[in-house]
């Protein structure tokens, strides 16, 4: 498999996607990740990977400081059932580790579920690779993607 840095660029680029990938210093947390990037937890979107009870994904992006509603986000899906896979089950359904994910340059392209609170933001998210994030205008990548936009987060308790 390539580099992921590399995948993510191609994938971008064949979509006509503009995406800043920059080097970030480890962090503990997503609050601290926004802390060394200069930007509030809620301009970090994290991308998470959601499994359906037949086997198939799909992305949900979700903005820091907001967690899943899983009611919102099955009613949007319309299905009864959906979870977080294990850590190995995501990286073999995107080719991206956990912590690192993002739809772009995924190694299947699964349905992208956008929380509509990043609609107009410029956000960062996983670029592929641990120590990097992406920087992407949220509006294109939803454009790129065909993304749904819904109500599909709550705030974190």
């Amino acid at each position: 498999m390539s580099d992921p840095l590399d995948r993510v660029r191609e994938a971008a680029a064949s979509r006509g996607l503009s995406v800043e990938l920059r080097e970030r210093p480890a962090a503990r947390s997503l609050h601290e990740a926004a802390e060394k990037l200069g930007i509030p937890a809620s301009g970090i979107v994290k991308t998470l990977v959601v499994k359906r009870s037949d086997d198939t994904y799909l992305f949900a992006l979700i903005p820091g400081g907001r967690s899943i509603s899983w009611p919102k986000l099955r009613a949007v899906v319309g299905v009864n059932r959906l979870r977080l896979p294990e850590a190995e089950l995501a990286l073999a359904a995107t080719g991206y580790e956990r912590g690192t994910i993002v739809p772009i340059g995924s190694t299947t392209d699964w349905p992208v579920y956008a929380d509509e609170s990043i609609v107009g933001q410029r956000i960062a998210m996983g670029a592929g690779a641990h120590g990097y994030s992406l920087f992407v205008d949220a509006d294109d990548l939803i454009a790129a993607y065909g993304a749904t936009v819904a109500d599909i987060s709550v705030p974190e308790a």
